[in-house]
């Protein structure tokens, strides 16, 4: 793939151009950030926007009730504006029930079980925020298997139920919620509108793409992602590639500057191929379902890196020129800075 699509890819992921400062306003752009390790779900904010640390992130979760986690696409947690939690839901889960229900019994957890350790947790949920130790606690009461993956299949099924989501945060850690209490009963969805709407929040933050894209990104049948993006084609624009944009052409983005993105990026996880930002390093940046994190230059990946005592240790794949290395160290001091809550 030509340099182009990366450069307008990493710009509708806001990677480029102006940064917003508000994390509900990366979640609008992406629909969707991937969210099992909350801390890649935080520097993928961080990486988008300006001055942002931790602390805001937590308050729009836990005090403006704008952005929830919870399972939807793929079947895997990502962080979504509230707003945009019933829809996604309507389109993504259903899909995933033939999969947890088959997990559930590898887990030992039949369906009656199932069953009333759902109902466990509703109860549960009804007395406030329940830490994921405080929900083991209440279900292991009724001696339903919690151990190994049981537990969390078991609020995975909660959760495709439209029970429950993952809200405010209890100190380090995130608490779940009911949904009828945090955000409120569940609304009426017309699919074909919400497949468009899909469509044309995928397109506004990861084109150009397609509708295989769409489909592996969203977790959706491919005849999904086609009605959706047929449902707009009026507002799209298709490429002599033959991958497709949304909303008025502008000038071709630059690409960003070296930066620092988390485990689980998106833009990782918003393409059938990641090889135009990984390319050979491939084994590396993402191995068995891992995604590291890794140094963005010139809209390649070119090194990977960990938080070790307090301080962002580099591994790059080739040695890097000393601007290079400058830039990605200055990076790094904001990547501790937004770790740390620090407001200066």
């Amino acid at each position: 793939m030509s340099a182009a699509p990366v450069a307008e890819r990493l710009a509708s992921q806001l990677l480029s151009g102006t940064r917003p400062r508000d994390p509900v306003a990366v979640a609008e752009r992406l629909l969707a950030v991937q969210a099992q390790d909350l801390r890649g779900a935080r520097l993928a904010i961080r990486a988008r926007t300006k001055g942002l640390t931790v602390t805001d992130v937590d308050r729009a979760l836990t005090e403006d009730r704008a952005l929830v986690v919870t399972w939807l696409n793929r079947g895997t947690l990502h962080l979504v504006r509230t707003e945009d939690y019933w829809w996604l839901h309507a389109l993504t889960t259903p899909q995933l029930a033939t999969g947890n229900a088959r997990r559930l019994g590898q887990e030992g957890v039949s369906p009656r079980d199932a069953e009333r350790a759902v109902a466990v947790i509703e109860r549960a949920l009804e007395d406030g925020p329940q830490t994921r130790r405080q929900l083991r606690d209440r279900i292991n009461g009724t001696r339903v298997p919690t151990n190994g993956q049981a537990l969390i299949h078991l609020l995975l099924l909660a959760s495709l139920r439209g029970i429950c989501v993952g809200g405010p945060m209890v100190g380090k850690e995130q608490a779940y919620v009911l949904v009828r209490d945090w955000i409120g009963e569940p609304q009426e969805i017309d699919r074909p509108a919400a497949l468009a709407m899909l469509a044309r929040r995928f397109l506004a933050g990861h084109g150009p793409a397609d509708d295989r894209d769409l489909s592996r990104w969203a977790g959706v049948p491919l005849r999904d992602a086609r009605a959706g993006l047929t449902a707009i084609a009026a507002e799209t624009h298709e490429r002599r590639d033959g991958l497709l944009t949304v909303g008025r052409r502008t000038a071709r983005p630059s690409l960003p500057p070296p930066r620092l993105l988390g485990s689980f990026e998106p833009v990782l996880l918003g393409w059938v191929s990641r090889t135009p930002i990984v390319g050979q390093y491939l084994s590396i940046v993402t191995d068995n379902g891992l995604f590291r994190p890794f140094a963005l230059v010139e809209g390649r990946a070119v090194a990977i890196w960990r938080l070790t005592d307090g301080e962002v240790r580099l591994e790059p794949f080739t040695p890097l020129k000393r601007a290079v290395a400058a830039a990605l160290d200055a990076d790094a001091a904001d990547v501790i800075r937004s770790l740390r809550g620090a407001t200066g």
